[in-house]
């Protein structure tokens, strides 16, 4: 068991270690956070969505932009798409695959910024949700891995973990997360 728990370690640190060796994803990562930091100067919401786990880390984004990250400071605007009721009501009197859609043509407009989380990159709910912002005029940043899917093409940043197993794309999705709240209250100042 002990050599199966130092494999499972050794796999997300050399994942990690790619990553940070990546010089464009390191700068995608510095100006994904710009982007969330002029969204929030500009008086934007961000809007996150994501699916199963991704689903957690968008909640999580919001969290922790809303309540704070490590600092005490005034909140950030953020909401994810995941209102149960909402989102139960839309998939059964229309469908799943529509329902981020059309939070995001209710509440997203040009002054706010939309976290896309697929790992694929090719959730279609997610996809829904990006084209439906991008026409609102929303900047969408897309957290996705493997080729980036889909989801890739439509981002205004996007972030892509260069890996297959889920598992790690979220772990690496979480950790740009947590450097993003990292930079917000330190680099741009919202502490």
């Amino acid at each position: 068991m002990t050599q199966a728990i130092t494999s499972l370690l050794d796999q997300s640190i050399r994942l990690k270690q790619l990553v940070r060796d990546d010089h464009a994803l390191v700068a995608a990562i510095a100006q994904s956070a710009a982007l969330l930091a002029a969204c929030a100067r500009g008086g934007g919401t961000i809007y996150a969505c994501g699916n199963g786990g991704s689903a957690c880390d968008a909640m999580h984004l919001c969290e922790e932009l809303v309540a704070r990250y490590k600092r005490n400071r005034p909140g950030i605007r953020a909401l994810h798409f995941l209102d149960p009721g909402a989102l139960t009501c839309w998939s059964n009197d229309f469908s799943f695959e529509e329902a981020f859609g059309r939070y995001a043509e209710t509440f997203c407009g040009d002054k706010d910024t939309l976290v896309a989380i697929s790992t694929s990159g090719n959730s279609k709910n997610i996809l829904h949700a990006a084209r439906a912002a991008q026409k609102r005029g929303t900047k969408i940043v897309g957290l996705t891995g493997k080729d980036g899917g889909e989801l890739r093409t439509l981002a205004d940043v996007a972030l892509v973990i260069p890996a297959s197993d889920t598992e790690r794309i979220q772990e690496l999705h979480i950790t740009i997360i947590h450097i993003w709240c990292e930079l917000l209250e330190t680099e741009y100042g919202f502490a």
